[in-house]
Parts: C-alpha cells; structure tokens; sequence
C-alpha cells in the first residue's frame, strides 16, 4: 500500500537526552507498525537543531487517528515528553 499521508512531529532535545528519545523510537516502532490502523512507515530524522520522527501512513484519517491511540498517548507520548526543550510541532501532510 501506497503512502498517503505523513505525521511529522519535530522536537527539540537537547544532545544528551537523544539516546533517550532514540529508545523509546526504537522501542515503539515496530508496535507502531504492526498495530496502529494505516501504518506504514516511521523514520527518525535528526539534525542540529531537532529531531523529527516522520510517520506514514494510508489515510489522513488514520494519521489524525493515531493521536489519540493508547499507544501514543500512554506510551510514547509519555516517554518522550520529559525531553523536550519545549512542545514539539505537530503537521499532518496529505500526499498529492
């Protein structure tokens, strides 16, 4: 199946709290993948500034839908929360 649409959450995090972010990408990929509805892809960017994780999926509906899963939010969400430098920026993008 055919990307659709992209969640992309960017956050900043400080140098040495990026392995910690890291592991709960890796520790929650693979769950993400194999029983979030729509999920197709996740991908860790990093760069100077921030980290994004880059998420894809079938549908904006799934996209907006993962927000509101048990997992994001009592799982990733809240393993990622204590390292942030401030609230990441959150965007969901159809694909045209």
């Amino acid at each position: 199946m055919n990307v659709k649409a992209y969640l992309q959450i960017t956050m900043v995090i400080n140098d040495s709290n990026r392995p910690a972010a890291a592991k709960v990408y890796n520790d929650y990929r693979q769950p993400f993948l194999d029983t979030i509805e729509g999920a197709l892809t996740k991908n860790l960017l990093i760069r100077n500034e921030d980290v994004q994780v880059l998420h894809g999926f079938d549908s904006v509906e799934h996209a907006n839908a993962y927000l509101n899963s048990d997992l994001f939010k009592n799982d990733v969400f809240v393993g990622l929360q204590p390292l942030w430098e401030k609230d990441p920026e959150v965007k969901i993008y159809a694909v045209a």
